[in-house]
């Protein structure tokens, strides 16, 4: 009797040039359904308020057409505030794929490690200090919490650093140094005089209200730059995913490519979170769902982006129009990431268990 050998589906691969990669359908038609998802939402931002513009008269005039009062609403009211919500959440979705795929382990996000906390104690920093905002306006606040969260990223990595990155040291180390700055931004506020409390708590919520377009212009330059060198170098990290063995055998520079990763989510975050305030577990969700949706093992980069976009201007949506009164697009955030963290826990705990 012949035995018959089966080969294993493998994806087919794509060569244009000097440029080649894996041709998967599937995932590109999650990316579009996942984009069209985030535009449509991104257009009900500039439809729902308290003057509703119908969505027709919305890409109208997004395009350069529609009415007057329709350009002065979209236009100069509106379209700051949901253009923060789409790059934050992009730049939120890719800096959680990162540090997920960096780290090894699906609880790594800015938020576990610390760097929102950061952001936060340095940008309450600048509030609390006597005149400090109202010199340098909220582009100071938002250079303080950009500064605040870079240093702390990099203090992190470097504590974590044993001739390499161990994912569960990191997150140890990340939660350390994020509840150190935790004490330090209570030691803050319990120091302030209540107007400058009531101002810091407002911003360490994390929020959409009031964006203004030198917000939309810091995230969008700041994550242009970051996402073009993290495309540049995603192509060195896939090879890690099958361990430090295979991906030296193939050449890969581990440590720089950690290294310049690592970094680059820690920008990534820090920007977001200077324009928007600390939004949490967006970085943290974003990535599992788009690993779940695309069938992938692990976090993919642009769903995961797609994802983030669409969860915080879903979120914004759900906390002006749907809740009783209006709430911050932190607190819904919050209370959809705070079970999806348990839920990731207890998966993990059985996972060790079996």
């Amino acid at each position: 009797m012949t035995e018959t050998l089966v080969k294993p589906s493998v994806a087919p691969g794509v060569r244009l040039g000097r440029i080649s990669f894996v041709w998967r359908p599937w995932m590109l038609l999650v990316a579009v359904v996942l984009a069209a998802l985030a535009f449509l939402l991104f257009c009900l931002s500039l439809s729902i308020g308290d003057f509703s513009i119908p969505l027709p008269r919305v890409v109208a005039t997004l395009l350069g057409g529609g009415k007057r009062v329709d350009q002065f609403v979209i236009m100069d009211l509106r379209l700051p505030r949901a253009l923060v919500g789409l790059i934050v959440g992009i730049v939120l979705g890719v800096s959680g794929a990162l540090t997920q795929s960096l780290a090894r382990n699906p609880l790594a996000s800015p938020d576990v490690l610390g760097i929102t906390w950061g952001a936060s104690a340095a940008a309450v920093a600048m509030v609390t200090v006597s005149g400090a905002v109202e010199i340098t306006g909220s582009l100071g606040l938002s250079t303080a919490a950009l500064i605040g969260g870079v240093a702390t990223g990099l203090l992190v990595y470097a504590l974590a650093w044993r001739r390499g990155i161990d994912g569960f040291r990191l997150i140890l180390i990340g939660v350390s140094v994020g509840a150190f700055m935790e004490a330090i931004t209570t030691w803050l506020l319990v120091g302030a005089n209540l107007r400058d409390v009531a101002r810091a708590q407002a911003w360490m919520i994390g929020s959409l209200d009031g964006r203004s377009w030198s917000d939309v212009w810091l995230v969008l330059g700041g994550g242009l730059v970051l996402l073009a060198i993290v495309w540049a170098a995603a192509f060195q990290l896939k090879p890690m995913h099958f361990g430090d063995d295979v991906a030296a055998g193939l050449g890969v520079r581990q440590n720089l490519v950690r290294a310049v990763l690592m970094l680059c989510a820690v920008l990534l975050a820090g920007f977001a979170v200077s324009a928007a305030g600390p939004i949490p577990f967006i970085a943290l969700v974003a990535p599992q769902i788009a690993m779940r949706v695309s069938r992938f093992p692990t976090p993919p980069l642009v769903a995961s982006g797609l994802v983030g976009a669409a969860l915080l201007l879903a979120s914004d949506l759900l906390a002006r129009t749907l809740l009783p009164i209006a709430l911050p697009v932190g607190v819904v955030t919050a209370v959809i990431g705070g079970p999806f963290l348990i839920y990731l826990l207890v998966r993990s705990n059985l996972r060790r268990a079996s």
